[in-house]
């Protein structure tokens, strides 16, 4: 029985180990690979450029068009899913019956299965085309309309994980406020999301690091047009742009070869968007550790 369990830990501990020794190995080959393209074109260059052309003379690696492009369409996608998801997950929590959120909530997280590529077709499709009779100018392909598809896809992430947070507050807390006189609204945003705030900005960072890593649906919807946007520009919004990711699909795609230059900026940017996403996530995680509530 004792070499039963021991064989057990063992194998455990084995994936537990390959896991951790995958991605140590994913990031070791980003930051070498990063710098080996560091050593053809200079990192002031590649950081604080505002031309992109990797693989059309002349050739410029400034990735400031496709940050700018990255952050529009999550600061778009934010301000749709934020607050849509955190009032779904109030009315979840608060408002619906244990029936009706057995529905919802499921039905809710399906749209998280959705494949993003259907995303990215829904937006040129429909949204788009209904876009564009509210907005004649508009193009094709817009970063309006791949916020909103990106907006619409992460609001599960941000419902779910908020209704839980919601719904790990005691009722005993609820109780309280009730007992004070006050209404059920002032309860929720008095006492309930008060208490439950680590676990729901979590759920608004975890949220646009979806949006930022969105691969598919803003190649499809916002197009492939490298250019430094500015977000309070209404003109811009309405035209196409490129992502980070949409780079790197690009010349994933482009006959380029695996010693070019061009080849070696998917590192670079990979790596940039690494960054950023993991700084996302070490902030999700201070603030779920720094506002956490603990009851008992």
């Amino acid at each position: 029985m004792r070499l039963k369990e021991k064989l057990i830990e063992i194998s455990l501990f084995s994936f537990a180990l390959t896991t951790i020794l995958i991605t140590f190995g994913i990031v070791a080959s980003l930051i070498f690979e990063t710098a080996n393209f560091f050593s053809y074109v200079s990192p002031i260059e590649f950081f604080f450029g505002t031309e992109w052309s990797p693989t059309i003379a002349p050739y410029s690696f400034g990735v400031l068009p496709l940050i700018s492009g990255t952050l529009m369409i999550t600061l778009g996608a934010a301000l749709i899913s934020i607050p849509s998801g955190l009032l779904a997950a109030i009315y979840l929590s608060e408002y619906a019956s244990e029936r009706v959120r057995s529905i919802l909530k499921p039905a809710l997280e399906v749209l998280a299965g959705i494949p993003t590529v259907v995303y990215g077709f829904f937006a040129f499709v429909y949204i788009t085309p209904f876009l564009k009779k509210v907005i004649p100018d508009i193009s094709a392909y817009n970063a309006l309309s791949a916020s909103i598809v990106v907006g619409i896809m992460i609001i599960p992430i941000v419902a779910s994980i908020s209704e839980d947070a919601l719904r790990a507050v005691p009722k005993s807390l609820r109780e309280a406020g009730f007992a004070l006189g006050a209404s059920k609204v002032r309860v929720i945003w008095s006492i309930v999301v008060p208490s439950a705030l680590s676990g729901i900005i979590a759920s608004f960072i975890l949220g646009i690091s979806r949006a930022i890593g969105e691969t598919m649906a803003v190649t499809i919807a916002a197009g492939r047009v490298p250019r430094l946007v500015n977000v309070l520009n209404p003109e811009d919004w309405i035209k196409p742009i490129e992502t980070m990711t949409a780079a790197m699909v690009e010349i994933g795609l482009s006959d380029v070869s695996g010693e070019s230059i061009a080849y070696k900026s998917l590192f670079a940017i990979g790596f940039t968007l690494f960054i950023m996403t993991f700084a996302l996530n070490a902030v999700s995680n201070y603030i779920k550790m720094r506002f956490r509530e603990v009851y008992r």
